[in-house]
């Protein structure tokens, strides 16, 4: 009796999730149950899996509206019924096409129509809906006529009085209204609950006819779907035969060039890999992944296949990855294995600028009939729903900022505080909207709206209405392609070598992008500001105190200063074993013989499966739900739980001792969801090393890429600052030398008009555009008579120093432009055919202080060019000690001159911590910790230089100062203003600092951690 049940998939309407809408079900001994959501099928498969899990038959359809309006009820007869409802949904949702508001054209769905909408003529699969409160309606002569066409409707849309209050709320939100002038016909009665089966029949009992014909739509429909079969397009040539043969011809091809000696283990590895392959039908999946790289290949552009495909052998031969599995040991069981069904996944990363020209590739070489976007659900988050319910009960902007952004500890406490508390804890976990998953593709062999209507969001490429789970239960397995600025770095940087010098640098090279003795110098420092994934202060302090001085242990690194290894202890241990081989024993021989590389210690996840099945005896099977539960990607705790009930007894039967077993599984544990595979983390090592390379021996070229793809950990100062270390002569924007990005002459650089907030990036691109089409601006009022722009952004430039080739000062500039200008429209700009002569202006002679650029600078960019913020201070005091020598101070106290480049904030129980990033008077790296006691007095106070003393603690080569004292340091008062005028004290508030903020504690120190280093028996 149930045909229009909507859960809160039905967004900003319903509810109801998807489990207790099937749970009322049981608790009603409802037999037969329909899922109607608002023009979305989100929710049917959980729905469908749910039901027959509880022995309901699932119904599934949609409720299509337009506008709020109810237009009418559709429900599938069978997978042919969804899919066209799906086409319908998509044509409106990406199309743009009218939804027909009666008798859509559909040959396997019943439709019910509202009495507010029935049509003149109704077709065999259409009928009329009815509610208990319209029964009175039917009695009319114009509907007696129609009874053998009316069924039972019975909304369900909540559950409780509270919940129907809810609904109002989520109305509101989503009409942007308060809820005191929601109208009735923008919410559901406050009938639409699930009744008992029993009260509805009882309504309806004089109606016989209805109910009948109810029961004949429920018994007409069904919804059978194989879940986890393959969905995936089958094949890229015509056959499984073809496709097989076209790997294993490429594969070879690629081997020949990867293992010119045709290394036996290789060519071993390689038969073994096309085999499994074979068996498990991913031969189609391997080819469109190559398909799609040899594309980007054919186009130059670099991308770096990494996650556990760098696992396969196959992979590496097909150029999909650059990782030789032989060379790091690994796993390819851990990428593709035959206890595996679902495929497996390559995760590729472009550049940012190509990503959207390989998408465009994808969905015209695959059809956009087959191809789409994984979606997701965006849940109202925190200060979300905070905004949103305060808006919906009437409070003033001013309480909605305080709401949103104070903790709830120091919200007020009044009546419509509380109703918001009240329905803000109702609406966590509810989905808001629905989003582009940030870069899971799917490749369907049938046309994907035979599993989903699409929709399109902002971004232009289609989605689907579920998310990756429901993607991967149902059968599919995405392609992530995905977009990263540390490739697009090593492009520019390579396209500008060639530029600058000539020299086009093979990047993939292995010689030079693995193991190079002076980038393992420049590693073993830390140095290495700028490159992908190892620029962080945490990794350059793990670099310092690892020594890491070749690729392999970079390959560790990356793992370990994930937050699942570091939090465990077991980064810290493995610290302390690096640096002393002979001071630890393996506490089991298996340790020692499969995680020997590692000191004993689980670092990947493949020491996990290598673990659980070398000392747990644990099958291959159950080692791969162990790590998918690692990975997050297991969504069952109680498979987990049964795999390790059964780690224990294998154990026992193996003869360990029941502490050995815990302090094992401890350690498993303690991966939980945030560990890499070794493959993951050895192609971010070659990234990175790639990214070294290139810094150590074209460091200008490198730092200018960097700059031009918006950095990477730090804002563009630090960039700047690093680049002019690297013997970089730094030139503030000139409209004859620069363009919208930074650009470099041999060692001078110019920063980009790109870098002036202030000034529109329109402009900002067609100032370099002017210049190329029509040569060099001569002097400022030709410049004025070629570029369209006002007083306000013209100051700007003449204040950055950006007409300073005609040699003139500022101030001169100022006045002549408010000359010129006075002439001249800024709206009317082109060139004459005979070019006057520009008209001298003969002004008084105007003195200016050296330092007035530098405050122009600070305001304009953020940061000093002209000089360093030391020069600006008032004390001439540099410091006792300087950065590069604080490794001789362990256990002492310094006193330090130093700028403030980044701070990161941890959470402790004692409050908040903080650890800082400076650069001392010589422009070196230094690094700081500062505790919660000491912060309440010492706290930092924005950008700037500060004096700090402090006691430096030397951990394994790495100095970090314990802050004790620290004091922001006054610049010189800004010269631009008069004495003793308060604004001449501002302007350093404007430099910046890079705060990024985390909720996990301070990593354990050694006596915390706890793991044997003696053998355990």
């Amino acid at each position: 009796m149930y045909l229009n049940c909507h859960t809160y998939h039905s967004l900003r309407y319903g509810t109801i999730s998807i489990e207790n809408l099937v749970q009322q079900a049981v608790e009603n001994n409802i037999k037969t149950l329909a899922l109607t959501d608002i023009n979305t099928i989100t929710g049917i498969y959980d729905f469908t899996k749910l039901c027959h899990q509880n022995n309901i038959k699932p119904v599934v359809g949609v409720e299509i509206r337009s506008e709020n309006e109810l237009y009418y009820i559709t429900l599938a007869k069978n997978s042919e019924g969804i899919s066209e409802i799906n086409k319908m949904l998509t044509a409106h949702n990406c199309e743009g096409e009218i939804l027909p508001k009666t008798n859509p054209d559909f040959k396997n769905v019943f439709v019910i129509y509202p009495l507010e909408n029935v049509p003149e003529t109704l077709l065999e699969h259409e009928f009329i809906g009815v509610k208990a409160e319209q029964l009175n309606l039917i009695f009319n002569s114009l509907w007696k006529r129609l009874v053998h066409k009316m069924v039972i409707l019975q909304p369900v849309t909540f559950k409780t009085k509270q919940e129907f209050n809810l609904h109002k709320i989520l109305r509101a939100i989503d009409l942007n209204t308060l809820i005191s002038k929601l109208s009735p016909e923008n919410f559901c009665k406050n009938t639409e609950i699930l009744k008992p089966e029993t009260e509805i029949l009882n309504t309806f009992k004089n109606h016989p006819q209805i109910i009948k014909t109810t029961e004949f739509i429920l018994n007409n429909c069904s919804f059978e779907f194989e879940f986890g079969t393959p969905k995936n397009k089958k094949y890229f040539t015509n056959s499984k035969e073809e496709d097989e043969k076209l790997l294993r011809k490429l594969a070879y091809e690629g081997f020949k060039i990867k293992y010119p000696a045709q290394e036996e283990n290789a060519l071993k590895r390689i038969e073994k890999e096309l085999k499994v392959i074979a068996q498990l039908n991913f031969a189609g999946y391997f080819l469109i992944t190559w398909d799609i790289v040899r594309y980007s290949n054919s186009q130059g552009f670099m991308h770096v296949g990494r996650g556990s495909g760098a696992n396969s052998i196959v992979s590496f031969c097909l150029g999909i990855t650059d990782i030789c599995p032989i060379e790091l040991d690994l796993y390819f069981e851990r990428f593709l294995n035959l206890n595996r069904k679902s495929p497996p996944d390559f995760d590729i990363d472009w550049g940012w600028q190509n990503r959207d020209t390989i998408l465009d590739y994808i969905f015209k070489k695959y059809g956009k009939e087959h191809v789409a976007f994984c979606g997701t659900n965006v849940e109202f988050k925190y200060r979300s729903i905070f905004r949103e319910l305060g808006k919906v009960f009437g409070l003033p902007k001013e309480e909605l900022d305080a709401l949103a952004t104070k903790p709830l500890s120091e919200h007020e406490e009044n009546s419509v505080v509380k109703l918001v508390h009240k329905y803000g804890k109702l609406l966590e976990k509810f989905p808001n909207q629905r989003s582009m998953h940030s870069c899971g593709i799917l490749i369907s062999e049938e046309p994907i709206t035979n599993f989903t209507a699409l929709e399109m969001p902002p971004k232009g490429f289609p989605i689907v209405q579920f998310d990756m789970h429901v993607a991967e239960d149902i059968g599919f397995e995405k392609f992530d392609i995905l977009s990263q600025r540390g490739l697009g770095t090593i492009k520019d940087t390579q396209d500008l070598i060639k530029k600058n010098r000539n020299i086009f640098v093979d990047i993939k090279d292995t010689s030079i992008s693995k193991d190079e003795k002076i980038c393992n110098e420049f590693l073993a420092k830390g140095k290495t500001i700028g490159c992908f994934y190892i620029e962080s202060p945490a990794m350059r302090g793990l670099l310092r105190r690892l020594k890491c001085d070749n690729y392999k242990v970079l390959v560790a690194a990356s793992s370990i200063i994930r937050p699942g290894v570091a939090k465990s202890g077991m980064m810290r241990e493995y610290i302390f074993r690096h640096n002393n081989p002979d001071k630890f024993e393996y506490f089991h021989d298996v340790f020692k013989e499969q995680l020997g590389e590692t000191y004993g210690i689980m670092v990947y996840q493949e020491d996990v499966i290598k673990i659980a099945l070398h000392f747990g005896g644990l099958s291959a099977a159950d080692g791969d739900i162990l790590r998918r539960a690692m990975s997050g990607k297991g969504r069952s705790l109680e498979a987990l739980q049964k795999v390790k009930d059964h780690f224990f007894e294998s154990c026992k039967k193996l003869g360990h001792s029941e502490q050995l077993s815990r302090e094992v599984y401890r350690q498993i544990e303690s991966f939980a969801g945030y560990s890499f595979c070794k493959a993951h983390s050895a192609s971010y090592a070659v990234e990175s090393y790639q990214s070294l390379y290139l810094k150590v021996y074209y460091p200008i070229e490198f730092m200018v890429s960097v700059i031009n793809n918006q950095g990477g950990f730090y804002r563009t100062e630090v960039y700047v600052h690093e680049a002019r270390m690297s013997g970089a002569k730094i030139n503030n924007p000139c409209v004859n030398k620069s363009n919208f990005t930074t650009t470099v002459y041999g060692d001078e650089v110019f920063l980009g008009f790109m870098h002036i907030e202030k000034i529109e990036a329109r402009i900002a691109q067609f100032i370099p555009e002017e210049r190329r089409n029509n040569g060099d601006f001569k002097n400022l009022e030709n410049f004025i008579k070629r570029v369209p722009l006002g007083i306000e952004s013209l100051q700007i430039l003449i204040f950055i120093g950006a007409f300073r080739f005609t040699g003139k000062q500022k101030n001169e500039l100022l006045i002549e432009a408010r000359f010129i200008l006075s002439t001249y429209k800024p709206d009317c700009k082109m060139l004459s055919f005979l070019e006057e002569p520009a008209k001298e202006y003969h002004l008084p002679e105007l003195k200016r202080n050296f330092f007035e650029d530098a405050f122009d600078e600070i305001e304009i960019l953020g940061f000093t060019v002209s000089c360093s913020p030391f020069d600006l201070l008032q004390t001439k005091f540099r410091g006792h000690v300087m950065a590069k020598d604080l490794i001789k101070y362990h256990k002492k106290q310094v006193k330090m001159m130093a700028y403030l480049i980044s701070r990161k904030h941890v959470p402790t129980k004692k409050g908040t911590m903080f650890f800082g990033t400076w650069i001392d008077a010589e422009g070196q790296f230094f690094d700081t910790a500062h505790f919660p006691d000491n912060l309440q007095k010492y706290p930092f106070q924005g950008g700037g230089c500060y004096l700090l003393l402090g006691l430096v603690e030397v951990d394994f080569h790495f100095p970090t100062i314990t802050v004790l004292k620290m004091a922001k340091m006054p610049f010189i008062p800004d010269p631009r203003y008069s004495n003793g005028d308060k604004k001449s004290f501002e302007t350093q508030n404007k430099l910046k600092e890079d705060v990024s903020m985390t909720s996990r504690k301070p990593y354990p120190q050694e006596h915390e951690i706890g793991l044997p280093r003696q053998k355990m028996s």
